[in-house]
């Protein structure tokens, strides 16, 4: 790497490192071409976009589940809200999760915890649905028509029109 004469690694102190222009050449060097190629592969650009996708996608499911479908939940087991449930293991009485987490007392959340398992439920079978439907849309595959076959007496490897074998340079049967 040529050192050259950059006044601000002079004057840092940092010459002898090199310059960093010619780490990077005119274009950004090889290194930064390499990300750049990786970064904007198809298959990088589609996961990403699914990511993000996923995560709104998410988000909606979390807010069915907890707005939409635990309240009537909640009212059928007797309690309005299922968020709220919980064991308290400190020994002293909270009326509510949030009081007892104010105090700092050990608690068991299970009813934080069913509604998270209810939301990957919920996700699961949502992505379940959609990819079968992708996958009716798509229609089955067509098989594709084999382009060889094998030489009945070497066994190898020959095109489909082939008359001779190109290995043992046996007549074969016309396909």
């Amino acid at each position: 790497m040529e050192t050259g004469k950059d006044p601000f690694l002079e004057r840092m102190g940092m010459a002898h490192m090199g310059s960093p222009k010619a780490l990077l050449g005119k274009k950004g060097g090889p290194m930064l071409q390499e990300f750049r190629d990786f970064a904007l592969r198809g298959n990088m650009l589609d996961m990403a976009v699914g990511i993000i996708i996923g995560a709104a996608f998410g988000r909606i499911v979390s807010s069915f589940v907890t707005d939409i479908l635990m309240p009537p939940i909640g009212l059928l087991t007797g309690r309005s809200d299922f968020s709220n449930k919980f064991i308290n293991l400190s020994g002293q009485a909270y009326a509510t999760l949030a009081e007892a987490k104010a105090a700092g007392a050990a608690t068991i959340n299970y009813g934080v915890f069913l509604n998270a398992a209810l939301d990957f439920l919920l996700v699961a079978l949502a992505v379940f649905l959609l990819i079968r439907q992708v996958n009716r849309l798509k229609g089955a595959e067509k098989p594709v028509a084999p382009t060889t076959k094998d030489c009945p007496f070497c066994l190898s490897a020959v095109a489909v029109k082939a008359t001779r074998c190109p290995h043992c340079t046996s007549a074969l049967a016309a396909a």
